[in-house]
């Protein structure tokens, strides 16, 4: 059982190049944590910081209200797993979960003990005489993290554990951490991932990195329905939250706003005052949100440009009249033929629609 928590946590390199600032985050006992963001964001790099693998430049880490700043990476009570296996491939498994505790002069009988329980969770038990090169990627990686298991640690980190692996092997690993998860529930893990599936169904929480710190922490489906501003509302979601630009034409408890970018209008159940009437906005809709509307209430209005048939989806991209020149997506459940070229008018439950203003969601204004 642990608590992690971050306080005013920075890393700069040289003393001038900062790559994280202003961190602050407190995990609680049980919960699995997982940190997205795009790439050069330091994911990897919190996650090393508290490893202890980086000096934190600023700020503090504590585990247990223990301060952990200076405290050597095997006195930290946390176990690590990596984006590569980093098997000993003279090994057998049961060498290589073993050998951290004969390391530590753990007796023989605690030593079996250990791999025995750990074998069983991760299903490895009649595979703990062979060689890694005699295992599949998926059990090379399991036995990756029955050698964390063994140690019993206070916190679990994992690496882009999944990211070396095909898609049918990710996707049944990640049902397994999963399952892990489940049967070790007193168990604090984080986790760095690039793979929104893996955050949306592994996460108890989400923390979105940009910037050189947190945009948003939230659980998943507060992260797709109420993101806080934009960079969050178009990282989380694929395709990504189609964002156009308007201008507020009606306010109260419903606002309306006048689409600029597509020709229409479209209502939103979030509140508004009159001191707002005329405001530039960007109107967030989800690919997913997207319907088909008749020719007089639309937002938005375009030719099909392309059509992406995926069988349980159809993806349609059309180009948009504005600036940013993003296409428009929409995701159609089901399949749907000779769309090509034609023009369509598209709108969207106000319950479903985001509005921005500064990047920022008016609803947390």
């Amino acid at each position: 059982m642990a608590n992690l928590k971050l306080t005013d946590v920075g890393k700069a390199y040289g003393g001038t190049v900062e790559v994280l600032k202003h961190i602050d985050l407190d995990i609680t006992t049980g919960e699995l944590i997982v940190f997205v963001g795009p790439s050069g964001c330091g994911k990897s790099t919190l996650l090393r910081m508290i490893a202890g693998l980086e000096k934190i430049t600023s700020g503090e880490l504590t585990i247990d209200g223990v301060r952990m700043n200076d405290v050597p990476p095997a006195q930290r009570g946390i176990a690590m797993v990596f984006q590569s296996y980093a098997l000993y491939p003279h090994m057998t498994v049961r060498d290589n979960m073993a050998f951290a505790l004969k390391l530590a002069k753990k007796s023989q009988s605690e030593i079996d003990a250990a791999v025995a329980r750990a074998a069983k969770v991760l299903q490895l038990d009649q595979y703990l005489d062979r060689l890694p090169k005699a295992l599949s990627g998926g059990q090379r990686q399991r036995v990756a993290i029955g050698r964390a298991i063994v140690r019993d640690p206070k916190v679990y980190l994992f690496d882009e554990p999944l990211s070396n692996l095909d898609a049918s092997l990710r996707v049944a690993t990640r049902i397994e951490i999963a399952q892990l998860k489940e049967s070790m529930p007193n168990s604090t893990m984080i986790y760095v991932t690039h793979d929104q599936v893996e955050a949306m169904t592994l996460a108890s929480r989400i923390v979105v990195l940009a910037n050189k710190g947190i945009a948003q922490v939230g659980t998943p489906l507060e992260l797709y329905e109420r993101p806080e501003n934009e960079f969050v509302a178009q990282f989380i979601g694929s395709p990504a939250m189609n964002l156009l630009p308007g201008e507020i034409v009606g306010t109260g408890d419903v606002t309306e706003i006048a689409v600029t970018g597509g020709g229409g209008r479209i209502r939103a159940n979030i509140p508004t005052k009159e001191q707002d009437m005329g405001m530039k906005v960007n109107v967030g809709i989800r690919p997913e949100d997207m319907i088909a509307a008749d020719g007089e209430n639309y937002a938005f209005s375009g030719e099909v440009e392309i059509v992406e048939a995926l069988g349980e989806v159809t993806q349609l991209y059309f180009h948009a009249d504005d600036e940013s020149k993003a296409p428009v997506i929409a995701k159609l459940a089901g399949i749907h033929t000779g769309l090509r070229g034609q023009e369509m008018h598209m709108t969207a439950d106000p319950a479903k629609v985001h509005l921005f203003n500064n990047e920022q969601s008016l609803l947390y204004r």
